[in-house]
């Protein structure tokens, strides 16, 4: 039986997760401060680019799961896998830490379109959602239609609503993204991946060992 507070449980651990991986520094980001310089809207355009790309992807991955019985094995492997993945990345994150996110420069390409292609040709966007993604949307699936809808919704705001913050801010100031800012970003997405990817390795090599037993 499926009770609201475990949605509402789910709902929170997907906005820690999603915007643990928008704030790190990555292609999108860099696009996103590329052209802040010179439009405060370009965040709401690049987050929509984004979402071109990302909304079909999300609701793929999810009619093909709802569409199979997904053997247990399967499961277990998305979760070990994602779960390794999540604390590699948080281990990058505090190795990187003192390094800027690189600039792209020189694209004539209007913000729209560059959050459309920085995504589609963005190979760690795919494979985060084959495997990070998927674990998400095997927990989703046990609310529905429905409940997927709602936190497909909820994974894309989190990245339109960062992306137009940060675009808007650095058009106001760039002297908002200190190094200190920086830095304790960079620490929460380290202590939410590493702490998420351990609770998903360990889930998946409990359901691992309860398969043996």
């Amino acid at each position: 039986m499926v009770y609201i507070t475990d949605f509402y449980l789910f709902l929170s651990s997907v906005v820690l997760i999603s915007m643990s991986g928008v704030l790190m520094p990555g292609p999108l980001f860099a696009v996103t401060i590329e052209k802040a310089a010179k439009h405060k809207t370009a965040g709401v355009l690049i987050a929509l680019g984004h979402g071109v790309v990302e909304f079909p992807l999300m609701f793929l991955i999810y009619f093909v799961l709802s569409q199979f019985a997904v053997p247990d094995t399967v499961q277990v492997g998305v979760g070990v896998v994602g779960g390794l993945l999540m604390m590699f990345l948080g281990v990058q994150a505090f190795r990187n830490r003192h390094k800027a996110a690189e600039e792209h420069v020189g694209s004539n390409r209007d913000s729209l379109f560059a959050g459309i292609w920085t995504t589609a040709a963005n190979a760690g966007f795919i494979l985060w959602w084959l495997t990070i993604g998927t674990a998400l949307v095997l927990n989703a699936e046990i609310f529905g239609l429905l409940g997927f809808s709602v936190f497909a919704g909820i994974h894309w705001s989190c990245d339109f609503l960062w992306l137009s913050a940060v675009a808007f801010l650095i058009f106001k100031s760039r002297r908002f993204w200190t190094e200190r800012v920086h830095q304790g970003i960079t620490f929460f997405c380290v202590a939410v991946f590493v702490g998420f990817g351990a609770y998903f390795f360990g889930s998946a090599v409990w359901q691992a060992a309860s398969m043996l037993l």
